[in-house]
């Protein structure tokens, strides 16, 4: 059975959909220019959201720190214009994971500054279905490194009703991503499984925007493909004992289970149970769980004994599998930050975009910034050559990038395995 999607979840984007107003102004010679549109003066400000606290906060400030490495290689600078990059914290310390209303606030702060041309996340999907309704009505180009939820930017099967459109209350898209999105990652996740033997695979997910969707995707696409899905279920991410669910999953014979969610949700205790339960299962995990913090026992990881049974999925790839200036990113960000998270490189790549886009639309910083330019030229994205490989961004806002890497746990780190083509 599919899952149906959860209203508590999916109703925060239409909250934040209608916290900001854009009125219109006379910009002169008789013609009117959305508030906000024209930049003026010589500084143009890039907002960056994503979680610092947490669990995930080992990613998001990878993301952070790539964001800043490919801005440091541009000198922070584009003709005539400065760049500055403003760091925001999508997560709260009492929350420990990204907070839906300091997600709203983040996304005002930048539609509050007039010399914003940029926004960067946001990094959970659940908070880009907040911040994207907020900054489009300010018509603000925003660019994910890693929101992955398919409803983001288009609909079919996998979507709730209303979506993608209600993300988009101008009717012009604004948002776009280089990370692929999740009808990607399940087709790689399927042929994965098929490979590994999978005949019953049981599903569970956190409820999370990102756990849901990755956990429909992957349905739909097995139903597909004729792999069989016992069954999904919903764990609640604050629970302190997961052993009855593990001993359901169990009783249904299952031999493998997929585990879509982030690290935040309990993710590593829930494996731990049913790994404990199924004790020959195959287990493997979604891109959010693509992090230290769910692999270490020292970050709160799941133990190193089950580490031969689990596979995780990530869009990103080993370093041979990536182009010259990529293999030279992850060396450079090793010297500078140590070891890079996975999400590093997406970081490094989306700002790299934004960039290349305030570039195309001022003539090289030599003409005036306006924000709609700077939208149009990210949706103008052909054949971009970056660190991930050369692409493009489609209509929709998705990347042309196809590829998903696969990754094995060894003594508590993630070790790249090979690469799908989807």
């Amino acid at each position: 059975m599919i899952p149906t999607r959860r209203p508590h979840v999916w109703g925060l984007g239409v909250i934040a959909a209608i916290a900001v107003a854009v009125a219109v102004i006379v910009a002169g010679c008789g013609t009117t220019e959305a508030l906000g549109n024209r930049i003026s003066g010589d500084t143009l400000t890039i907002y960056s959201s994503g979680p610092l606290n947490g669990d995930s906060s080992v990613s998001g400030t990878a993301v952070l720190n790539g964001e800043r490495m490919a801005l440091a290689q541009a000198a922070g600078r584009i003709g005539k214009y400065h760049v500055v990059l403003k760091a925001l914290d999508d997560s709260t310390p009492h929350s420990d994971e990204w907070n839906p209303g300091q997600t709203t606030v983040n996304a005002r702060l930048a539609v509050q500054d007039k010399t914003t041309i940029g926004y960067l996340g946001d990094f959970n999907s659940g908070a880009s279905a907040i911040s994207i309704p907020v900054l489009n009505r300010a018509g603000i180009a925003q660019i994910s490194p890693s929101s992955t939820a398919v409803g983001l930017t288009r609909g079919g099967p996998a979507v709730s009703p209303g979506e993608p459109d209600k993300y988009y209350p101008t009717g012009i898209r604004t948002f776009a991503r280089v990370v692929p999105n999740d009808s990607i990652q399940a087709i790689a996740q399927v042929q994965l499984q098929r490979s590994a033997g999978c005949t019953k695979t049981y599903v569970v997910d956190d409820g999370e925007v990102d756990g849901l969707d990755a956990a429909i995707s992957f349905v739909l696409a097995a139903q597909s493909a004729g792999l069989h899905v016992v069954a999904t279920q919903m764990f609640e991410p604050r629970a302190t004992n997961y052993a009855s669910m593990a001993a359901s999953v169990a009783q249904t014979g299952a031999n493998c289970v997929l585990v879509s969610a982030i690290p935040d949700s309990n993710a590593a205790l829930v494996t731990t149970q049913i790994a404990h339960a199924l004790p020959q299962a195959r287990i493997f995990g979604t891109n959010g769980l693509a992090e230290s913090s769910y692999v270490d026992p020292a970050q709160g990881g799941i133990p190193t004994a089950i580490d031969p049974r689990v596979l995780i999925t990530d869009p990103t790839l080993g370093p041979s599998d990536y182009p010259p200036s990529g293999r030279a990113f992850l060396t450079a960000y090793a010297e500078q930050y140590g070891e890079p998270q996975p999400a590093a490189i997406f970081g490094y790549a989306a700002m790299s975009l934004m960039l290349d886009a305030i570039d195309r639309a001022t003539d090289r910083g030599t003409d005036t910034a306006r924000r709609s330019k700077v939208v149009a030229a990210v949706f103008a994205t052909r054949d971009h050559q970056s660190v991930l490989g050369t692409y493009s961004i489609d209509r929709d806002g998705d990347t042309t990038l196809r590829r998903y890497g696969v990754y094995t746990v060894v003594a508590g780190q993630l070790r790249f395995w090979k690469a799908i083509d989807v």
